[in-house]
């Protein structure tokens, strides 16, 4: 009962001090992310989220420089005054999403989807208002609430611990803009997005035709489609419905723009052709086939030489065929082009150590991380420290990348738990106490690291028959194996209860 009365004055304090009206819908809500937050948020975030989808476009800035005119035009009309911030992302899957904050993005394989000016002013409205509306910033709420993090709203306006825990690495952005928005928000976000549009002069019947659309493309099942866009963003004709209505409310007529944005796009829709080639050998690189990935990198090359991911195409195959002095080559060229791209670093360093040129590679793998920190970065950083003999160093690295489960990030696991468990051997290794038939005492040790480990020491503490707490130091014989146990008889005792007893590893070595 006192349980329950706890949580109600706890859930009234939140009322009280995490109401708020949204300035889109004019509704009352629980707003536990204040707005700074959610600006710093995007601001934090903005960078890694655009690396891990691809980097920015810039083969053709007049692309980029037209998409953000239109989406600062409809920041113009938006019910919220936020630094809106838009760009292109270099990548071929039909995509857009929006950071809290106002930092919102749109992919070129969506830009070469649209047919007019009023679609994308669709699409970016839409956007506009997940941000303006606190969509994002209300998945992180819930967030909070499901995991039962409650107690870290009552310090939110302070913008310090939960602050600190909201942007705690580059997980938490591929979190915000892979999270499937529920169907309310979605419903706003179209609603609003076509009041946008009308009061920014746009018609916004198109946003009824680009709905029509994605209900097409989803019936027929397009993995580009439903690994993109429609995964957080799901179509439906209740949707088309609901647009159709809106735009019956609203004034009628406004811009289409359709020469104007085949016009501005005509750059990258030329270099279509080019882009294909590129995803197919990308596609074929996975699949180990080295000859046809190159023929296709040099076909999108031979179509669009200024690309930089072509170029770093190319390289991630002489890389794969160890001809390490070639990939650099072509990294050279890519950064060329685009020197604002973790891939091209990360991969140039990882050859450059390939042929033991340390200086070169770690000046490469650290501009890499200041892009987007990574687990192969990481891990190769931490192998160069320990190398130079910086323990400390190299286990702030291997820490870093043991957060990822791949290879790399596995392989750095191991490094740390290699260096870290003779420092700190009960983080490693598990003692358990117990009884024998003689009621004596037992000590067994677990080992659950992927090390084999010796020289285990420990220590078991206990009150004697007369009172005096003692600390007895011992050890398990021989070698205890990767996921393995030890039972060890002490001969301390007898005990009519383990109560007070108490036992520690304190010293352990990694069998190399």
């Amino acid at each position: 009962m006192q349980r329950k009365l706890a949580f109600i004055w706890l859930m009234v304090f939140l009322c009280l001090s995490g109401c708020a009206v949204n300035p889109v819908t004019g509704k009352n809500e629980l707003a536990l992310v204040p707005e700074a937050t959610e600006i710093n948020i995007g601001n934090e975030q903005y960078l890694p989220s655009r690396q891990m989808q691809g980097g920015d476009y810039n083969v053709s800035p007049q692309v980029v420089t037209y998409v953000k005119g239109v989406g600062q035009r409809l920041a113009a009309v938006s019910d919220r005054d936020l630094p809106y911030e838009f760009n292109v992302i270099n990548d071929s899957t039909p995509n857009a999403w929006a950071l809290p904050g106002g930092k919102i993005v749109i992919n070129r394989g969506l830009l070469v989807e649209l047919e007019s000016e009023a679609e994308l002013a669709a699409v970016l409205g839409h956007e506009i208002v997940h941000a303006a509306a606190r969509h994002g910033a209300k998945g992180m709420e819930r967030g909070m609430l499901l995991q039962g993090a409650v107690m870290a709203a009552g310090i939110a306006s302070q913008n310090s611990e939960f602050s600190q825990l909201a942007i705690g690495g580059a997980g938490i952005a591929a979190q915000l803009i892979t999270q499937r928005y529920s169907r309310d928000a979605e419903t706003e976000a179209d609603f609003y997005g076509m009041k946008y549009m009308s009061k920014a002069g746009y018609d916004p019947r198109a946003a009824i035709k680009l709905q029509e659309t994605f209900v097409r493309l989803s019936a027929g099942g397009d993995a580009n489609w439903l690994s993109g866009l429609f995964a957080s963003h799901p179509p439906s004709q209740e949707r088309v419905d609901a647009n159709r209505i809106t735009a019956a409310n609203l004034p009628q007529g406004g811009e289409i723009g359709r020469d104007r944005y085949q016009q501005a796009l005509a750059p990258l829709l030329r270099d279509s052709d080019a882009y294909q080639a590129y995803d197919a050998g990308r596609k074929a690189l996975s699949e180990d086939n080295y000859e046809r990935a190159l023929n296709l990198a040099n076909k999108a090359l031979q179509l669009q030489p200024r690309e930089a991911l072509f170029h770093s195409l190319r390289g991630d195959v002489r890389l794969k065929q160890h001809q390490y002095r070639d990939a650099i080559t072509n990294y050279d060229r890519a950064v060329q082009y685009n020197r604002e791209y973790f891939h091209y670093y990360l991969q140039r360093g990882l050859a450059h150590l390939q042929l033991h040129e340390k200086a070169q590679g770690e000046a490469d793998l650290k501009k890499s991380i200041t892009l987007l920190p990574t687990a192969p970065a990481m891990n190769a950083l931490g192998e160069l420290s320990l190398a130079s003999g910086d323990i400390v160093t190299a286990k702030n690295y291997f820490s870093a990348a043991a957060s990822s489960n791949s290879t790399a990030g596995k392989a750095a696991a191991q490094a740390f738990v290699r260096l870290d468990l003779p420092d700190n051997p009960d983080k490693y290794l598990q003692l358990r106490l117990g009884r024998d038939r003689s009621n004596y005492l037992l000590v067994q040790v677990s080992n659950g690291t992927e090390q084999s480990v010796s020289h285990i020491g420990f220590v078991v503490q206990f009150t004697d028959v007369q009172g005096q707490v003692r600390n007895v130091r011992m050890e398990i014989p021989g070698r205890l194996g990767s996921q393995q146990a030890k039972t060890v008889s002490t001969g301390i005792g007898p005990f009519t209860s383990l109560d007070k007893v108490r036992g520690q590893v304190v010293r352990a070595r990694v069998v190399e």
